[in-house]
């Protein structure tokens, strides 16, 4: 290699360290079941171009259920939109917006995350249950109730007895446990 060859590469890889190109989305996958739900994604632009999602038409705000993560490299930015533990609700189109000085991408991809639940053929998405003022208690249950409390109570009161008659006739001795105490008790230690 000559002198001005070296010379003329470092010119050029200066050049190139330095372009400025729109921004271009190059891979925007479909989701994908890792830890979290992933839908990936790999900018190019130069200047970095500021990424932007949205949902149903509206940019999505992120939150521990829903956000970005993404590394950013010399020339571009390379990462994954992260769901975590997403449902039918969350299904639908996702679109990513990149733009920078010189211009935008826009690039959508299909989230499809679970069926929807199943009903016998209505239209509505929702199964409500008619809240009625009555409540019907088997009289079986009632009775398994009443037993139960019966024999709380008395068990309660064959307590009450028991402790008022140690109380009563538990204070004389009738084995002669106070006489003379045997003789280990006096000797010294």
């Amino acid at each position: 290699m000559h002198k001005g060859e070296r010379k003329r590469v470092s010119t050029e890889w200066k050049f190139r360290r330095h372009t400025v190109d729109p921004p271009t989305i190059l891979k925007l996958l479909e989701p994908e079941r890792r830890h979290d739900t992933c839908i990936e994604f790999t900018v190019r632009g130069s200047p970095h171009p500021t990424l932007q999602w949205f949902y149903k038409d509206k940019e999505i705000s992120h939150s521990e259920y829903l956000r970005p993560d993404m590394d950013t490299y010399q020339d571009y930015i390379e990462g994954c939109l992260t769901f975590k533990n997403p449902t039918h609700h969350n299904n639908g189109n996702y679109t990513l917006v990149a733009s920078n000085e010189l211009g935008e991408a826009i690039s959508t991809v299909y989230g499809h995350f679970l069926d929807g639940p199943k009903f016998d053929g209505s239209e509505t998405d929702y199964y409500y249950v008619t809240p009625t003022a009555e409540t019907h208690k088997p009289e079986e249950d009632t009775f398994r109730v009443s037993v139960a409390v019966g024999l709380a109570a008395f068990a309660c009161v064959v307590l009450v007895l028991l402790f008022l008659f140690i109380n009563q006739y538990g204070r004389r001795s009738k084995f002669g446990l106070k006489g003379k105490r045997p003789m280990y008790f006096l000797m010294p230690l």
